[in-house]
């Protein structure tokens, strides 16, 4: 598993280790075939949730980038899972393709076509878990929902604007 930056104190699934209530959102199987049309009941469901505005585009794109990813190199097919927590949004996309336990996270040279897909969604949304299977790879990221008050005694959801993980070295994975 490789968790590139966790904006709040989830577990590596982005589920709270507390009694968070979870509901979920979306569950479907998608091929390349359907990629535009999961796009758009993504988006749909991600504003009946509640986030609006760039926050919603960001994770849109960061979670069609995971899609395509898994479409290109995961086995040309895959699943997507969107859950809400009370403070969060979690969006899982699971393949079975080889996604090797090497695979890191970095901007590719300016002049090398392909290869920003995981980077992208990492920087859209300021969390990416990668988690290796012996089947395949899930590709998790979270985006916090903006409370229009905190609750009783709480802060709200941390931020984690300004944070990223450091661009690797090396090798470019074609993911």
């Amino acid at each position: 598993m490789s968790n590139l930056d966790r904006p709040d104190a989830s577990g590596p699934d982005g589920a709270s280790s507390g009694d968070d209530e979870v509901d979920s959102l979306l569950s479907l199987s998608f091929t390349g075939q359907t990629v535009t049309a999961l796009r758009h009941l993504l988006a749909a469901q991600i504003a009946a949730a509640g986030l609006h505005g760039d926050a919603a585009e960001d994770l849109v794109l960061a979670v069609h980038e995971l899609v395509t990813n898994a479409v290109l190199h995961g086995g040309g097919r895959g699943r997507l899972e969107l859950l809400r927590y009370a403070d969060r949004l979690v969006c899982a996309v699971v393949d079975h393709g080889p996604g090797g336990a090497d695979l890191t996270v970095h901007r590719p040279a300016t002049d090398t076509p392909g290869g920003r897909g995981l980077w992208l969604a990492h920087q859209l949304t300021g969390a990416l878990t990668l988690t290796h299977r012996s089947d395949g790879l899930t590709a998790t990221v979270t985006a916090p929902l903006k409370m229009a008050s905190p609750p009783a005694g709480g802060t709200g959801p941390a931020a984690a604007d300004g944070e990223t993980a450091a661009p690797g070295e090396g090798g470019l994975p074609h993911r």
